[in-house]
């Protein structure tokens, strides 16, 4: 599996109704991308102060390395780019590849 972090900034004067609308098109991924597994939609509310303007996040799971190259040149990828684009002042984009073994569980 591969997770996909984004950390996102919207620019300053992005409405309510357009974060929504993209939140919208990040969570139905999975329904529109053959492996996208999951997708998580998050708000910054960490106590620390440590967030540097990043305001939402957003995590989505492929099932392999085939579902993220599958994904990016998706013309589902393309249609969310073209809604998140215009309103996102900047974004940091991490990916990494879930090892077996590697998820702590309590």
């Amino acid at each position: 599996m591969i997770r996909h972090i984004l950390l996102i900034e919207f620019k300053p004067d992005t409405s309510a109704s357009h974060i929504d609308a993209v939140r919208q098109e990040f969570l139905s991924m999975p329904k529109r991308v053959e492996g996208v597994i999951a997708v998580e939609w998050g708000v910054g509310d960490s106590p620390e102060g440590r967030h540097d303007g990043y305001t939402h996040s957003v995590l989505m799971t492929f099932a392999d390395e085939a579902a993220r190259q599958r994904y990016l040149p998706h013309p589902e990828h393309d249609a969310l780019k073209a809604v998140f684009r215009p309103v996102m002042a900047r974004a940091i984009v991490f990916d990494y590849t879930l090892k077996s073994g590697e998820v702590g569980v309590s």
